[in-house]
């Protein structure tokens, strides 16, 4: 697919390539050469994920996450008509704090929120016991679903889309990630477990979509 040669325009949508820009959206990074396309995850499975969908023969590396020691894999390639498409889309060099608007086509935009959520989102669960004084049997199984980015406009975009395609609110939240020397402000879209259920049913509709493993494990016990 990556081979188009420099006439081309566009790159046929599909579930993986939808998934696939969620992923960059969330985790990946164009250059400035405007040409290399980097991702980087902690994630092997979501790594060779990655590599897979879009065919690549490129080897996995690792990079430095900035703000400490730890060193994240990392896979690049280069394809100027792909990076010029990824443009066209809405992304950008530095995009994490400008990132607004993407055209995303309805229907492949459940394959697009499944990268986004594999990217920088979250699915928690835990068992709530807070009201077994009362009595024991008071044990609730608590569920979110929560989408993160330091785009104030990213994250309400998601949300007047998710509203519009599946007709679940959510709400939005300010965040916090902690890193060494540095706290960075994060916008957040948030689920109950009510609207989670609805939304996870939405993003995991064939058991073969491409998706972080762990991640589906966790959403397959409420879907």
């Amino acid at each position: 697919m990556l081979k188009a040669k420099l006439s081309d325009k566009n790159f046929e949508w599909s579930p993986k390539l939808a998934y696939i820009i969620g992923l960059i959206t969330t985790d990946g990074n164009l250059s400035k050469d405007e040409r290399h396309i980097d991702f980087t995850s902690k994630d092997l499975q979501l790594i060779n994920l990655f590599k897979n969908c879009l065919k690549l023969k490129n080897k996995i590396g690792f990079k430095s996450s900035g703000f400490s020691d730890k060193k994240y894999l990392r896979i690049q390639f280069g394809n100027v008509v792909f990076y010029r498409w990824l443009q066209r889309l809405g992304l950008t060099p530095h995009k994490s704090k400008t990132i607004g608007a993407l055209k995303i086509p309805d229907k492949y935009f459940p394959d697009f929120l499944r990268g986004h959520l594999d990217g920088d989102g979250s699915i928690i669960t835990y068992k709530d016991h807070w009201n077994t004084l009362k009595n024991p049997k008071y044990i609730y199984t608590r569920l979110w679903v929560k989408f993160i980015s330091a785009s104030k406009i990213h994250i309400e975009w998601l949300r007047e889309n998710i509203i519009r395609l599946l007709s679940i609110k959510g709400f939005l939240i300010q965040d916090k990630i902690h890193q060494p020397h540095q706290t960075i402000g994060m916008c957040g879209l948030k689920f109950g477990k009510k609207e989670s259920i609805k939304l996870l049913s939405w993003l995991y509709y064939h058991p073969n979509v491409p998706c972080l493993i762990r991640k589906r494990k966790i959403a397959e016990k409420f879907i």
